[in-house]
């Protein structure tokens, strides 16, 4: 009979540890399919402010070319603005990206503003259909800025905090980086105008 106890005693420790690991690797389940949805939020976000990026820059070429029309003078801000427009686009990595981008909301906060000196383009129908579309693209893009940040946070909490950093590191997880919020604040954002075109 003791035997017989002895005997169940043995299964019943192995049936308890069994259902431990097995409960075990079923959280460690939830926790990487969480990290790797997470990560996912961030890509998305990431994909977002590329996307609108992308758009601003195609329209430089249209607004630099309804201002050369207007002020053939300020040939040095309009190359420029083209330049910086390249610069933005070949940017890779998150920094990089963000720098880029903060140099060319400059260069575009001053072509906006050298136009406003113009009466006759502040009135050009084009030049102000152009003014609207940037408006609209600083603020889908200042949205994107602020989603992706979120989703960076939600990460970086996720990845660093206990008990999942057990999982992550090992899986390959690491904090991503944010898109910075000192060089956000640092961006001359075009102030876009929609006067009726009269001195």
């Amino acid at each position: 009979m003791c035997r017989l106890l002895g005997g169940g005693t043995a299964v019943m420790t192995i049936a308890l540890i069994a259902g431990i690991a097995v409960l075990l690797l079923l959280y460690i389940i939830v926790i990487y399919n969480r990290l790797v949805r997470l990560r996912a939020l961030v890509r998305e976000g990431w994909s977002g402010i590329t996307v609108q990026l992308r758009r601003r820059a195609d329209l430089v070429p249209n607004l630099v070319a309804t201002v050369k029309g207007y002020a053939e003078h300020e040939r040095e801000l309009l190359e420029s603005v083209t330049a910086h427009r390249s610069d933005a686009v070949a940017a890779k990595g998150v920094g990089a990206t963000a720098q880029a981008d903060a140099q060319f909301s400059g260069m575009l906060g001053r072509l906006v503003a050298v136009a406003e000196a113009y009466p006759e383009l502040k009135a050009d129908a084009n030049f102000r259909q152009l003014q609207g579309e940037l408006a609209d693209i600083e603020e889908e893009l200042s949205g994107a800025r602020r989603y992706y940040n979120a989703t960076v946070r939600d990460l970086n909490t996720g990845v660093e905090s206990f008990p999942a950093v057990l999982v992550a590191a090992p899986m390959g997880f690491k904090p991503e980086e944010p898109y910075a919020d000192d060089v956000a604040a640092l961006q001359v954002a075009p102030q876009v105008g929609f006067s009726s075109g009269k001195a």
